[in-house]
């Protein structure tokens, strides 16, 4: 890992973030481009082709990019929308502990955010002013992972919005070879209240969930985050449908003073690399003795991973430490890069967390595992990356509430705003504003 000392070479170094854009993709991925369009593409040029496939063809471009995308065979190709029997067999597959923990992890999400909607957006009406607040009609989520299977995505999408209120709730994810969609994805979409689930990964599913086919409704948002192409095509549809946000790879930052446990500083530190090879691990230390500690037992922890090569990778390319002087100097930097997740491995960790500005969510304390967070704490763990923690907030009820404000004026209030309201629309040009106004207060006369 870079070891960067002092706060300029932290900016210009280990903090300084390559756009995910920057990137080259993987061979594999390339090939597969080549293969399914018979040319060499960029990520922008790939997402507008399936997006016009899917707009234009519906379900068949949909089912012609799960074969050729995800790898599904002719004979393995089933129809979009996965049935209500294949969710129930898919408890079959899994171990009862599993289904438990599953379970366990629903009710402990579905209290915070229950607690969270009681501090939600709120009508109120006063003289005639006010707004309604109303759930989101039909929602799209988007659950990635073929290779790698993420159920608890699922619950931290599908949960908040249900006790928000949503009416439907879809879910567009990828395929597996044989057709079929994880067990894990299909138990999880149960447990959480999802009203349907449809096979279609990738861009496909996006546009899909815009646009509409025959098979898969048309959402008014979309949440959920994705690869690089996913989040492309995210970007591409802004505006026709809502989005929770633009997400890029995991982040994890940790700051630790010379007191910490290097060894749990460590299994943070990897927790975060193991996500895939573009996450980022970042280690802000005041000690030198605690970095040196720490850097050991990343080594002697790695080798233990089933994720070991990822994880190394991650840290080897995104990795780094920052060593500073003191503890504001480290929250000046966390605060800069607005990490999605900040570890605070420090002394007094609650002196330090009124400081914290930028941050998807912060994990205060030696026992406050990132982990945690990532399963049954309760936040949503769709959180603000890329440095979006600046202005956005992890995933929560309020983004399946929409407010619409309410004007019912009598007499007294058209008479308290109407001639200001006149003055300004005759000053912007607009004659016929102001006579629509002042027609009302003429007829009070």
């Amino acid at each position: 890992m870079r070891i960067a000392r002092g706060m300029d070479e932290a900016r210009s170094t280990v903090l300084h973030r390559t756009p995910l854009e920057a990137v080259d993709l993987p061979s594999v991925v390339r090939e597969t481009i080549r293969r399914t369009f018979n040319a060499e593409l960029g990520v922008a040029e790939v997402v507008d082709r399936i997006l016009r496939d899917v707009r234009e063809q519906g379900d068949a471009a949909v089912a012609r990019y799960n074969q050729e995308i995800d790898g599904v065979a002719d004979d393995q190709a089933r129809s979009l929308e996965v049935t209500s029997t294949e969710i129930e067999d898919a408890f079959e597959h899994l171990d009862a502990g599993l289904v438990r923990a599953l379970r366990e992890a629903a009710a402990q999400i579905r209290r915070f955010h229950e607690r969270q909607m009681e501090h939600a957006l709120r009508g109120f009406r006063k003289d005639g002013v006010g707004q309604q607040v109303r759930p989101l009609s039909r929602v799209g989520m988007y659950v990635p992972g073929r290779a790698a299977v993420y159920p608890s995505t699922v619950l931290m999408i599908a949960i908040p919005a249900m006790v928000a209120g949503v009416e439907e709730l879809v879910m567009a994810t990828p395929v597996l070879p044989d057709g079929s969609v994880s067990p894990l994805k299909l138990v999880a979409a149960h447990i959480a209240g999802v009203s349907r689930v449809f096979r279609a990964g990738g861009v496909q599913g996006i546009a899909a969930l815009v646009y509409g086919t025959d098979s898969i409704p048309r959402v008014d948002k979309i949440c959920g985050p994705g690869n690089v192409f996913v989040t492309e095509a995210k970007k591409r549809v802004y505006g026709m449908v809502g989005l929770d946000g633009v997400f890029g790879p995991s982040e994890t930052v940790v700051i630790a003073d010379g007191g910490a446990d290097a060894k749990l500083v460590a299994a943070d530190l990897l927790a975060g690399a193991e996500h895939d090879e573009l996450a980022t691990a970042i280690l802000i230390s005041t000690s030198d003795e605690l970095v040196s500690k720490v850097l050991g037992d990343l080594e002697s922890q790695v080798a233990g991973l089933g994720r070991q090569q990822v994880a190394r990778v991650s840290l080897e390319a995104r990795g780094g430490v920052a060593v500073v002087d003191d503890l504001d100097q480290a929250l000046e930097l966390a605060n800069e890069f607005a990490p999605e997740h900040l570890c605070l491995h420090v002394d007094k960790p609650e002196q330090l967390v009124k400081k914290v500005r930028n941050a998807g969510a912060v994990f205060v304390g030696a026992e406050s595992a990132e982990s945690i967070g990532d399963f049954t704490a309760g936040p949503s763990h769709v959180m603000p990356t890329g440095g979006s923690a600046r202005f956005a907030s992890p995933l929560g009820v309020q983004d399946f509430l929409k407010a619409t404000s309410v004007v019912a004026l009598d007499e007294k209030a058209l008479a308290k705003l109407g001639p200001a309201a006149a003055a300004i629309a005759r000053a912007e040009g607009f004659e016929g504003h102001a006579r629509a106004i002042e027609r009302r207060l003429e007829r009070r006369r």
